[in-house]
């Protein structure tokens, strides 16, 4: 590019929100190992754990959500919002970035809006096909939209572009699965935090899938606070499983799966798609604007997924799945196929070149400017 670039990943909260953030930067040191980069978000969200381990560096503003809250969070939330912004401004000055990336979480806002007040190029990354309520605020004031769907053009116009989600590369280099392997994989992946929902209905499951024997090995995340119970609950069933609260190489466990199940955020579905794995998807509906679902139906009407609405998965009905594609290959098969093609494995190269192309136009203001003077 002729300049090292530098460049500020705001946002975080899960796990997907930050490992997005994370291909980009593998992406842009691939491209050029001297480009700088930082992480901003909140220190209790998933990105002070992740961040750091992956050799990045993370600051911290103070930001809390103003959605799917109750009032008094929603106000103390509401005036933590100016000295937020302030805070991202003076990480911003410290830092000099070419540009501000927004990749999801409450925490974006406000570096979003600090990028804006210095005139710095903004970009945000929509993984779902209904913008969340920050990017739909911050729709009017960034530069460029990086969408996962096109159905989400209508919110941001001609700033749109369809790129597809960055996943890490492991998952686009994932090799196809064995359909010859003596024991049916299944993993169950309830997101970077996991899903109370699923482990009680794997949980429930359990006895009546001890009939499948050795035949049947299991996989689960399970986040941290349902570690313990689901654990005692795999070894009083007697069901052989593999059994964590997180998977930082969660792509290796996807490599062993021969089925997974799965909620249906932005994140989990890029991953799947890229991996080229059959799922159940199991939508959360407590996510905002029903997004889940919107993302699960996407890939079933593809053939790529089942979608099961949680109310709908009882612990029989997800024996009777499990058997079903363990005892049907060919159906399977052609869920992988469906999926493989829905899999956008150059997504993190069209956002870094969004991310360039940004960045050279703000360098090349700067030079007009410098001329004039």
């Amino acid at each position: 590019m002729g300049f090292v670039l530098k460049v500020v990943f705001a946002g975080g909260g899960t796990g997907g929100h930050v490992f997005l953030g994370i291909a980009l930067a593998r992406e842009l040191l691939r491209r050029d190992p001297e480009h700088e980069f930082l992480f901003i978000g909140t220190a209790r969200g998933m990105e002070s754990q992740i961040v750091p381990r992956e050799g990045f560096k993370v600051e911290y503003i103070d930001a809390g959500g103003l959605k799917r809250v109750g009032p008094v969070s929603f106000l103390r939330n509401l005036l933590r919002v100016p000295r937020a912004i302030l805070q991202s401004r003076r990480l911003l000055s410290e830092f000099k970035p070419h540009v501000v990336v927004g990749v999801g979480g409450y925490s974006s806002g406000p570096v979003v809006l600090a990028g804006r007040w210095h005139r710095i190029p903004t970009l945000i990354v929509e993984p779902n096909a209904v913008p969340g309520f920050t990017n739909r605020i911050l729709a009017r004031f960034v530069d460029r939209a990086a969408l996962a769907m096109p159905e989400a053009s209508g919110y941001f116009g001609a700033k749109s572009v369809v790129t597809g989600i960055p996943v890490r590369a492991e998952f686009g280099d994932m090799p196809s699965r064995d359909p010859r392997a003596p024991v049916f994989t299944v993993l169950v992946y309830g997101g970077s935090r996991g899903s109370r929902a699923l482990n009680t209905i794997v949980c429930s499951a359990l006895p009546l899938l001890k009939d499948l024997g050795p035949r049947l090995r299991i996989i689960h995340q399970t986040g941290k606070q349902g570690l313990e119970c689901v654990r005692a609950a795999y070894a009083q069933a007697g069901v052989e499983g593999c059994v964590q609260p997180f998977f930082e190489r969660i792509y290796e466990q996807f490599a062993q799966a021969d089925l997974i199940v799965a909620r249906a955020g932005a994140g989990t579905v890029a991953e799947i798609t890229a991996a080229g794995r059959g799922a159940i998807l199991v939508p959360f509906p407590g996510a905002a604007d029903d997004h889940q679902t919107r993302n699960a139906r996407a890939l079933e009407s593809e053939g790529a997924a089942r979608m099961i609405p949680e109310r709908d998965l009882q612990p029989s009905r997800l024996v009777e799945e499990i058997r079903r594609y363990m005892y049907r290959p060919e159906e399977l098969a052609q869920m992988e196929d469906a999926s493989r093609r829905l899999g956008r494995p150059d997504a993190a190269s069209k956002i870094a070149d969004l991310i360039e192309s940004l960045a050279a136009r703000r360098q090349s203001g700067r030079q007009v400017i410098a001329q004039q003077h």
